[in-house]
């Protein structure tokens, strides 16, 4: 193994375990970038210095590349200040964080606001991701934190307070007053999070909803809402989900726009009730809206002044109504569906939720990855690789309701650290997924990865809606108890990036990645006495091997290059000194470092085989193979192996076009057959365990 990968692979193996021992979770968040807010507060104090992130800095590129570049007429005149420079008596935050302590500045983060004003309406969220204890008066030394929910993860991210003003006033994020600093922290922690401010420009109110909570988000056009939405949001309502609504514009004069009724044209609305009542001797649904402004309140039916209030029992009316400029109001669901155009409902998962509430998703959580070459299969479009994208298994066991064998469940699949990217002149990737009932013989079964000829000839149960370059796409599926597949993917193949793949149903459900148990069933060598060996071969070992009759590393390599010339079919660049010195590894048993008569023949007959698993596998013929060739051409050989180790071999052995020539097939399957032989010899009590101390380890793979 060299060594590359053998310190990547320990670094991920390492991070596994930090996470398996519950790191990343709220109460034990990963310190971002390593910076631990406690300690390097506690030098600052002792130093009486104020923090200065050096990972952050106070310059341009922190702004951004393009409209926030450093030659653009937003950024021209920047200046860093701290909040006692920009004023006189700087607060955190006064009287509990509301809305008026977030006002949009000079960049296209709406999305973003909108979602930090709904956290106003939930303390307990609110200080998940606003740690308690900060502030301007004793022991303010320059540098706060953070906390945000990461593709899975939480991330404790630090900051220092220098915040960047124009014109004597903040060019981002600000409160309406000017004096309350914690939204402008929140928002500079979140850009530092993607690389900089500028990579926080467009979004979906969703994806906040998301970072401040670990939440799912499912997104509803209401024009062709399901029938049983009333019903979605109640339970939503009761399980403490944040609800976003907002109304679609249709040129950029209409952004923030008021209607006629007084509803506001691409604003970001809150829902925060649900109920119905009895109108005229008719139950009636309403829905209850909140205004971040605080302020504009519709006037159609159900609004504060409406005269259908009325006609409502005076204990529902006590209960409901609520006569004030407060920004919320009721409206009717029928209305709600005709006036608004969007419902975003970011469903909490069981640890953001408190502790005393009842109803709770059952989650489950992947991370998973598509490498060209390995994993990154393409949409079903592409049925040659559709097969090789990574799968995972859902038991659906628990029926929605008695008599009835329907079990409700959401998929969401994410994409990974986007934004970042996109200083590269990189975006979101066009993804989506499709979902396979397991078929019969393989329910029960965990080691199995589906292959291509089931996905030829057997349809999808269902899919996501559509394959969309947002960073999140989810669906709402009901399906009969049973076990299925969901297989996600990039719309076109080759195209990499890293997901989360999460699962929740309302019921629990069993799910796990469907993957290749490894295994190596490999045929049994017949090693033949130095008699039994054709006279043929006997006569041409001795003129290869010289006087000593022993062939070393160099000699193999001569004998096989030689071989390899005369099979023009077959494209490779020949066999390294390194690939001998493997196959001298895997067949000398005296230890000599040379292979004799008996151990050559046995190395023989191998390459003979590798070579008919290569011709059968070489499906058109190239002279080379393809990388998804490869993963069938190592199970013929006897190789079952994850998608993490494929990924690997895949990185180790293809050429830059991901094909795979002969001496590197042979390489590879001289390397695997060696580690599972070591592996074996040293696993004495076959339990799958081996305990090795330095010594040994470094002994073993220096040898390997």
């Amino acid at each position: 193994m060299e060594p590359i990968y053998a310190t990547g692979m320990a670094a991920k193996l390492r991070s596994q375990w930090d996470r398996d021992s519950g790191l990343g979770q709220n109460h034990k968040a990963i310190k971002f970038l390593g910076q631990d807010y406690e300690m390097l507060r506690a030098q600052c104090l002792q130093s009486r210095t104020l923090f200065e992130d050096s990972y952050f800095p106070a310059s341009a590129s922190s702004l951004g590349y393009n409209e926030l570049g450093p030659r653009s007429s937003k950024t021209c005149g920047v200046r860093w200040m701290r909040p006692p420079e920009i004023c006189s008596r700087p607060q955190f935050i006064v009287d509990g964080a509301t809305r008026t302590d977030i006002c949009q500045g000079s960049l296209g983060d709406c999305w973003l606001l909108a979602a930090i004003a709904s956290l106003t309406l939930n303390d307990n969220l609110l200080h998940r991701v606003v740690p308690h204890g900060q502030g301007f008066s004793s022991g303010y030394a320059g540098i706060f934190h953070f906390q945000f929910w990461q593709f899975g993860e939480w991330v404790d991210v630090v900051v220092d307070d220098r915040l960047p003003v124009k014109d004597g006033k903040l060019l981002f994020v600000h409160s309406a007053e000017g004096g309350e600093f914690w939204s402008a922290l929140v928002e500079k922690a979140y850009a530092k999070l993607n690389g900089c401010y500028e990579a926080l420009s467009g979004g979906s109110t969703s994806e906040g909803f998301e970072d401040f909570t670990g939440g799912v988000t499912e997104m509803y056009e209401l024009r062709k809402a399901p029938s049983d939405l009333y019903s979605i949001i109640q339970r939503a309502v009761e399980r403490g989900s944040l609800l976003g609504c907002s109304i679609d514009i249709t040129s950029k004069f209409d952004m923030e726009a008021v209607t006629f009724k007084k509803l506001v044209k691409g604003h970001a609305y809150s829902v925060t009730a649900v109920d119905e009542v009895v109108f005229r001797g008719t139950p009636t649904k309403l829905v209850r809206i909140r205004n971040p402004w605080g302020e504009v309140e519709w006037t159609g039916a159900w609004s504060d002044n409406s005269r259908e209030w009325d006609s409502v029992d005076s204990s529902t009316r006590s209960r409901l109504y609520n006569r004030s400029e407060d920004g919320e109001f009721w409206m009717s669901f029928r209305d709600f569906l005709q006036e608004f155009s969007r419902l975003e409902i970011c469903n909490l998962t069981a640890d953001a939720l408190e502790m005393s509430q009842v109803k709770k998703w059952s989650t489950s959580l992947y991370q998973g990855e598509w490498r060209r070459g390995s994993t990154a299969g393409g949409c079903r479009n592409f049925p040659a690789t559709f097969w090789i994208n990574p799968q995972f298994k859902i038991n659906l066991t628990n029926p929605d309701k008695v008599g009835s064998s329907d079990c409700s469940f959401l998929v969401a699949l994410m994409q990974k650290d986007r934004r970042k990217k996109r200083k590269e002149g990189q975006d979101m990737e066009t993804i989506g997924f499709a979902i396979y009932e397991v078929p019969r013989e393989c329910v029960g079964q965990s080691g199995v990865h589906l292959k291509r000829d089931f996905f030829l000839t057997h349809a999808s149960s269902a899919r996501s809606e559509l394959f969309i370059n947002l960073r999140e796409v989810s669906s709402r599926f009901r399906l009969p108890a049973g076990e299925y597949i969901v297989v996600p993917s990039t719309f076109e193949p080759q195209k990499e990036a890293d997901f989360v793949l999460r699962v929740f149903s309302e019921k629990p459900a069993d799910s796990q990645e469907l993957d290749d148990e490894v295994t190596a069933d490999l045929p049994p060598e017949k090693t033949l006495d130095e008699s039994q060996i054709d006279a043929g071969f006997k006569s041409l070992f001795r003129q290869l091997a010289g006087a000593d009759m022993e062939i070393s590393a160099t000699e193999l390599q001569t004998i096989l290059n030689r071989i390899i010339s005369k099979h023009k079919d077959l494209k490779t660049d020949g066999f390294g000194p390194e690939t001998c010195r493997s196959m001298i590894n895997l067949m000398d048993t005296d230890g000599s470092g040379k292979l004799g008569l008996t151990e050559f023949h046995v190395l023989w007959e191998k390459i003979k085989r590798y070579l008919t698993v290569f011709r059968q596998f070489d499906l058109d013929k190239s002279g080379s193979m393809s990388s998804y060739e490869m993963r069938m051409a190592l199970e013929a050989a006897g190789f079952k192996l994850t998608n993490h180790l494929f990924q690997l071999i895949i990185l180790r052995y293809t050429e830059q076009d991901l094909t795979v020539d002969f001496d590197n097939f042979v390489t590879c399957l001289v390397r695997l057959e060696t580690m599972f032989k070591t592996f074996k010899t040293l696993d004495t009590d076959a339990d799958g365990y081996i305990s090795l101390n330095f010594i040994q380890w470094i002994s073993l793979t220096m040898f390997a």
